[in-house]
């Protein structure tokens, strides 16, 4: 039996920690709330206290640190400590460090496809403190005294994902009723949306991966599609008319010089007014993972959706 640490219990970290628990292992699950899944050990512990996750991490093989501040704007002040602490919890306990990431580092006018081998040029704060974490674990790694590798997504979405996810509550559940999903940037720009269990087997993928650390793997996308495209598909298979309108820009700018939070969303919206789009062909051909097909993944997350509102149930809002 594999000892894991799990930091973090949003979306990804509790289906990760089932994941590893279903398998097999033994999982210790840190948060700040003592947040329970079943099957591994919950644990109150602060993501920026160096001796407490260290002392979390004892023993353990694997930290995967899937956790992130839920206050959006607050990323440059908030993210540091944690990545300072989660590397030299790394480099005392001797475990490997999987970090779970994102694709803001690269930037707006990066090349589409994004690779894996795309240079970063982050252009705004959330993109640039991401890419700042990054940079300090592989230098550690560099000198020999981490292993550490980081999993990029693009925007998730599942069954039952709450409102922080552009594909979250707010759009399917609206769509799933029949009537209208309020959206966040141009509902025609093709993206790539990755699929809640694709994530997770990506992250196990990358930590079992018995060849060369110190990289970046990213989540594999089923093909690329725009909300318009995908709302028609979730009328087709609900037999519903619901549809689409654009938040509108120049009210979310006026909003975004009094709320912090839309001020620092508007300032990646670059990712959703253009094609934004990842390649992950060499992860797949690397660590054997692919993408689920729209032909699996919207019919589960259509289905969820239905049996939270029968239930008179609210979708996760987790990060």
């Amino acid at each position: 039996m594999t000892d894991q640490l799990v930091v973090g219990a949003g979306y990804i970290g509790r289906a990760l920690a089932a994941a590893l628990v279903e398998r097999g292992d033994s999982v210790t699950l840190g948060t700040r709330s003592g947040t329970v899944v079943p099957g591994a050990r919950a644990l109150v512990v602060d993501a920026s206290d160096v001796d407490a996750l260290a002392a979390a991490a004892e023993g353990a093989a694997t930290i995967f640190l899937v956790t992130g501040p839920s206050q959006y704007h607050r990323w440059p002040e908030l993210w540091p400590p944690m990545f300072r602490a989660a590397i030299e919890t790394a480099r005392r306990s001797g475990a490997r460090l999987v970090l779970m990431g994102n694709l803001y580092g690269y930037g707006e006018g990066s090349p589409m496809p994004m690779t894996e081998a795309t240079p970063q040029h982050p252009t705004e704060p959330k993109g640039r403190v991401r890419t700042e974490g990054w940079e300090l674990a592989l230098a550690a790694a560099k000198r020999g005294e981490i292993q550490v590798v980081e999993v990029r997504a693009s925007d998730y979405f599942g069954p039952g994902a709450g409102k922080t996810s552009q594909l979250g509550s707010a759009f399917f559940g609206p769509l799933v009723a029949g009537k209208t999903a309020r959206v966040f940037g141009s509902p025609d720009a093709p993206h790539s949306w990755c699929y809640l269990a694709d994530i997770v087997a990506t992250l196990l993928a990358a930590a079992d991966h018995r060849g060369p650390w110190g990289r970046v793997w990213h989540v594999p996308a089923a093909e690329p599609l725009s909300r318009t495209e995908l709302a028609a598909r979730v009328d087709a298979l609900t037999g519903k008319r619901g549809s689409l309108a654009r938040l509108s820009p120049a009210l979310l700018r006026v909003l975004g010089m009094f709320v912090p939070f839309i001020r620092a969303a508007n300032d990646s919206a670059y990712q959703f007014t253009a094609p934004f789009v990842v390649d992950a062909a060499e992860t797949e051909r690397l660590l054997g993972v692919s993408a689920t097909p729209w032909e699996q993944s919207l019919p589960e997350v259509i289905a969820s959706y239905r049996a939270l509102e029968v239930a008179g149930l609210p979708a996760q809002d987790k990060r």
